[in-house]
């Protein structure tokens, strides 16, 4: 029965019989098979069929919410028998928005040396993103904005307030500022991160607080590429404060504080709303709640 949920939830996430079958390694009759035994053990048809898939029965929704319950409860029991016997040891998978990747750098390696076994995935995503493989249990938590955007029913802990800084190569006109204020950048090339990214949206918000169009002659979900751009001297871009600086180090670029329009965002760790967590994703959201409150130590 795990096994068959599993097939489900995988399909219901990729909607396509051999995109969720490549996912999970099998072959498609294989998967096809499985949830025709999912649907005849509970009795109900949880898969509209044609040609190719066609959604999820009314039925289906319901079991889907089931599915994600068990199986998620199961792997946190598997996870609890491990730990009572090796202790914390294992995988943790974690997705994060591309502007917090250097802060989670820093929470995985301090985490890292309390727990050695622990070993980690990191995956670079944008926030929708980040909720949705959650609920379909591709990743065990995230490192996300907590107020800018609905997040539902998560377990959220603050990490920091994120503050901007105006990244520009030394011989940008704006370069000799000591603070730049979003006014400041009307007429200014800027490259940005994509529109699906939320830190693309917050800074969007400021710039049109500020009365300047929010246009970019450089995009990218890449914010490597964005600095790569900043270096050759025409371009400026906004990121958080620690990912800039530590993107300009050794660079013969700029990093400037940005004049707040706007009280600052909080960015923090994510994960399922779910007692008990596995031990690990215990550890880690106790390990996130003593960083929250030392936000310096990121």
């Amino acid at each position: 029965m795990i096994d068959k949920l599993e097939m489900f939830i995988a399909l219901a996430r990729e909607r396509h019989f051999g995109k969720a079958a490549d996912s999970l390694g099998i072959t498609q009759p294989t998967l096809s098979a499985g949830i025709r035994q999912l649907e005849g053990q509970l009795g109900v048809m949880l898969v509209w069929r044609s040609s190719r898939f066609g959604g999820l029965t009314p039925e289906g929704q319901r079991v889907l919410h089931w599915a994600r319950r068990i199986v998620g409860d199961t792997r946190t029991l598997k996870e609890e028998m491990r730990a009572a016997r090796h202790g914390l040891s294992g995988d943790l998978r974690l997705a994060v928005v591309p502007t917090a990747l250097t802060v989670a750098a820093g929470l995985t390696v301090r985490f890292s040396r309390a727990h050695p076994n622990v070993r980690f995935t990191v995956r670079s995503e944008t926030s929708i993103e980040i909720l949705a493989m959650i609920e379909n249990l591709q990743v065990d938590a995230g490192i996300s904005y907590l107020d800018n955007e609905p997040l539902g029913h998560v377990t959220a802990v603050p990490l920091y307030r994120e503050e901007y800084r105006w990244v520009c190569h030394e011989s940008h006109p704006l370069a000799g500022r000591e603070e730049v204020a979003w006014e400041d950048l009307a007429g200014a090339p800027l490259c940005l991160l994509t529109p699906d990214m939320q830190n693309r949206r917050i800074v969007n918000q400021n710039l049109y607080e500020a009365g300047i169009p929010a246009e970019s002659a450089i995009q990218s979900n890449s914010t490597v590429v964005l600095m790569a751009h900043v270096e050759a001297g025409d371009w400026g871009t906004v990121l958080p404060r620690q990912q800039a600086e530590f993107l300009a180090a050794g660079r013969a670029i700029r990093v400037i504080p940005m004049k707040a329009i706007r009280p600052p965002h909080t960015v923090g760790l994510i994960a399922p709303y779910r007692e008990p967590h596995t031990p690990i994703l215990e550890a880690l959201v106790q390990m996130s709640r003593s960083l929250g409150e030392d936000p310096a130590s990121l």
